[in-house]
């Protein structure tokens, strides 16, 4: 799709990735006939031992996003004998506290985010020490290796950035807002550090409030209508995507509305052309890769990316892109 290969390619010279199969439409419809088919026998596709893993993640509550990576990494559970525990907690410390019950149960592996590393250590720490395989998913690529990962899976949001700074650069913006939904999330500081690396225009944060969907509204509204300069938004989550384009509205503003991640909605969005263009980071792929990758470690002590990330991303989607995608986002795996 449009830009893939090249940010891709710029990402794959400072970290080894993986090639990930059943990009047919034949080969995903054998996987899809062969987790049906075990689901329906009650059973899984392979007879190792019944591990259990714990996934625990940085999400808030209503996060469309980690529905899809949830989904993932239930589907590939369910494939691999899995029991599969998932837990999250926008807080920090809440979320540390989750990894050390995973611990105290002395699960079989931990998936876990590192938005807000600083504050993951110790847990890790107590892991590791126990001897738990630790598979870090979707932020805190920078930390994961020095954390004791095995790997990491995601995209590198600094590149993620700077792809979206290139591709403001081809619509000819001049001024973007990067909205910032979650304090202390270091991933989204480095996207925003990306944009800025790479767009030729101008960019200004804002911070919002991101468990409060109203107030984020009214602050991108009043900064456009405070800035006519402004022609480009960009969200930094997919549910933050149609609140934009409700304070675009509201402000009378001609801003292009543009948002990292992908769901349902942005892939309408995308397709009625009331959003420009999104970075889509394959969530589904995190969650089901981390699992596998943790079951393969059980397995067979196989370990892939040779302490560097396995990445999902970026891949710039836009409205010609939308149709294609449009079946796999309404089933919630995109």
């Amino acid at each position: 799709m449009s830009r893939f290969s090249t940010w891709v390619g710029i990402a794959l010279a400072g970290a080894l990735s993986l090639s990930l199969a059943g990009c047919s439409s034949t080969g995903g419809k054998r996987a899809e006939d062969a987790r049906a088919a075990a689901a329906a026998r009650g059973g899984s596709a392979v007879d190792t031992p019944r591990w259990t893993f714990a996934m625990i993640t940085h999400a808030g509550d209503g996060d469309t996003f980690w529905d899809i990576v949830q989904s993932g990494a239930e589907q590939a559970a369910l494939k691999d004998n899995v029991r599969f525990l998932y837990s999250h907690d926008d807080e920090a410390q809440q979320q540390a506290q989750l990894v050390d019950a995973a611990v105290d149960k002395k699960v079989d592996g931990i998936i876990v985010t590192l938005a807000k590393p600083d504050a993951m250590k110790a847990s890790l720490a107590r892991a590791r020490e126990a001897g738990i395989p630790v598979v870090t998913v979707n932020s805190g690529s920078a930390e994961s290796e020095e954390f004791g990962a095995l790997t990491h899976i995601g995209q590198d949001e600094t590149i993620a950035g700077e792809a979206v700074g290139e591709e403001l650069n081809e619509r000819g913006r001049e001024k973007a807002l990067c909205v910032l939904h979650e304090q202390g999330n270091v991933g989204h500081e480095q996207r925003c550090d990306g944009v800025e690396k790479t767009f030729g225009g101008t960019v200004v944060r804002l911070h919002v409030n991101g468990t409060n969907m109203p107030d984020v509204q009214s602050a991108i509204e009043a900064r456009l209508q405070s800035d006519a300069a402004v022609d480009a938004v960009v969200t930094l989550g997919a549910p933050y995507a149609d609140t934009a384009v409700k304070a675009r509205e509201g402000a009378g503003s001609d801003a292009e509305i543009d948002t990292f991640d992908l769901n349902a909605k942005v892939a309408a969005g995308l397709k009625d052309g009331s959003l420009g263009f999104a970075v889509d980071q394959q969530p589904y792929l995190q969650g089901y890769e981390a699992v596998d990758l943790l079951w393969l470690y059980r397995y067979n002590a196989d370990v892939l990316g040779g302490g560097r990330p396995v990445l999902t991303g970026p891949q710039i989607i836009t409205e010609d892109d939308a149709a294609a995608l449009e079946d796999y986002t309404q089933r919630g795996t995109r």
